[in-house]
């Protein structure tokens, strides 16, 4: 029986005004032998993915930051496979997070924007919560209608799943999850996230995570109570708090360690002490999984949803933090796609750096190949990264990554490509972004205006165009060719695509 952890049950969420249905591609990506034994373990581990929520790649103790305090993800990486060198497709939360449920770019799933039609703006202008959630839901229907990891897992290995944190795809159940916080209500009092305050003042959800959001931030009993409701059924746990996002609004003692810092600006201060409050989280979580002796038999997966970098201009809404760079988050830039991944499975993976390029596209691949599912891992389009993990092979350091940026906001569901406003491919040292216009007009956010290449070793802020050079000229054309075989071997089918069909709440 599917269980909310919240104060308030959850609601039906009324009929869709449409239905998504399965392309062929979906088929053939989908369609598995599923019934192999694991090999690697007598019985199905456990598997918690930690997500960080708008963090600087480099900002931990282990990847080399001595300033912030992160120790207890530190202890996790020291016992961990850990990949450097990773990206995020995209640099905004929601299609980010989608990558990591489905294991598809935003283009293959549909899922490329935080805000479905018509956007954040126009949300916030409605008058009627029923209209507003009427509207909105409309989006949850390509996620419903797409295999996702809790969903694979519950029908092929009687997985049980808890989703807890930041999640835009509505009810949890709309992902497959069987327990979760999130119910697409909103949350009466809360003033870090979740809600959205409409033209006649009625509070609604905002559609990023509502009662989701108050794990880590003010409560990690939801996890404790999924994990003693079920001793013996594996288990899937979601945990991305809403941090170290802002508001930057941390208890003080937190503020505490970093006052007085000779090597701490002032501009990461809210930021730094709202990390070491979601490291304490973590450290929280471990300790849970530990205290019930499910260490060695839980796998856990840690990564970042997107870039954010601190600036030194002073946040407009709240004075006493700081706004993010304008080359991290949203951005096509390093700052905003860079990530760690974390592998770590006790007496399994082999703690070890990994240097070659790997994306968070590679976690659902990854995960599904512990259970030996026959293929699966081919038809994905990430890599798998678990004999790498395992000490078993060496990831190839030639490996070129890809990405895309939309706008915030979609204008119409099943076309990406109508908004696509940047793409994105990196071969070791050297990245090629390709602008796109829409309409005619400047390409969304200006961050470029012409198509760049950037030679990252030797300009890591991407500064330098090469793109006119000539002695770099072979190589940003063979970067584009690649960039749009990538493209248009993936979109001629997209995965996702409208239908004027009506669905009822499954």
């Amino acid at each position: 029986m599917m269980k909310a952890f919240s104060i308030r049950n959850s609601k039906r969420l009324g009929e869709q005004r449409f239905v998504a249905r399965i392309t062929t591609l979906i088929g053939m990506l989908f369609a598995v032998h599923l019934g192999g034994q694991l090999s690697l373990a007598d019985e199905p581990p456990n598997i918690v993915l930690i997500i960080a929520d708008d963090m600087f790649a480099d900002d931990f103790g282990f990847m080399g930051n001595r300033d912030v305090l992160t120790p207890h993800i530190d202890r996790l990486a020291a016992r961990s496979a850990r990949f450097i060198n990773g990206s995020v497709p995209t640099s905004v939360c929601s299609p980010s997070l989608a990558t990591i449920l489905t294991g598809l770019y935003p283009h293959q799933s549909g899922l490329h924007f935080n805000h479905p039609p018509p956007g954040n703006s126009a949300f916030n202008q409605m008058s009627l919560v029923d209209e507003y959630e009427r509207t909105r839901s409309e989006s949850f229907e390509i996620i419903r209608n797409l295999p996702t990891l809790p969903r694979i897992l519950a029908d092929e290995r009687d997985y049980l799943s808890l989703q807890t944190g930041k999640f835009w795809e509505g009810k949890f159940s709309n992902a497959g999850f069987t327990d979760g916080m999130t119910i697409f209500e909103p949350v009466p009092g809360q003033s870090f996230g979740g809600n959205r305050t409409l033209k006649n003042k009625q509070l609604a959800a905002h559609g990023n995570g509502d009662w989701g959001l108050k794990i880590g931030r003010e409560t990690m009993a939801p996890i404790e109570t999924f994990l003693n409701d079920h001793p013996s059924s594996p288990k899937l746990i979601w945990y991305a708090p809403y941090l170290p996002h802002q508001p930057h609004d941390s208890p003080q003692r937190f503020y505490d360690l970093y006052r007085n810092r000779d090597s701490v600006p002032e501009h990461k201060i809210p930021y730094y002490a709202s990390i070491t409050q979601f490291d304490e989280t973590v450290g929280q979580l471990v300790d849970i999984i530990e205290e019930r002796n499910l260490t060695r038999k839980t796998l856990f997966v840690f990564v970042i949803d997107n870039g954010w970098e601190a600036s030194e201009e002073r946040s407009r809404s709240r004075p006493e933090e700081f706004d993010h760079t304008r080359t991290s988050k949203r951005s096509p830039f390093e700052p905003g796609l860079r990530t760690p991944i974390l592998l770590s499975w006790d007496g399994v993976t082999v703690p070890e750096t990994h240097d070659q390029p790997v994306s968070s596209i590679d976690i659902l691949p990854t995960v599904l190949s512990v259970f030996n599912l026959n293929g699966y891992d081919s038809q994905l389009p990430g890599v798998n990264l678990w004999k790498a993990a395992c000490g078993e092979e060496t990831l190839d350091a030639d490996r070129v990554l890809f990405g895309e940026i939309y706008p915030g906001d979609a204008k119409t569901l099943g076309h990406p490509e109508d908004h696509i406003a940047y793409r994105w491919a990196k071969h070791r040292s050297m990245k090629l972004i390709v602008v796109h216009e829409q309409d005619d007009s400047a390409p969304w956010g200006r961050y470029l205006t012409e198509d760049a290449l950037f030679d990252l070793k030797t300009d890591p802020n991407e500064t330098t165009n090469l793109i006119d050079v000539p002695a770099y000229r072979e190589q940003a054309d063979l970067l584009r060719s690649q960039l749009d075989h990538w493209w248009d071997g993936n979109t001629s089918e997209l995965l996702f695509s409208p239908s004027t069909s009506t669905s009822s709440e499954k």
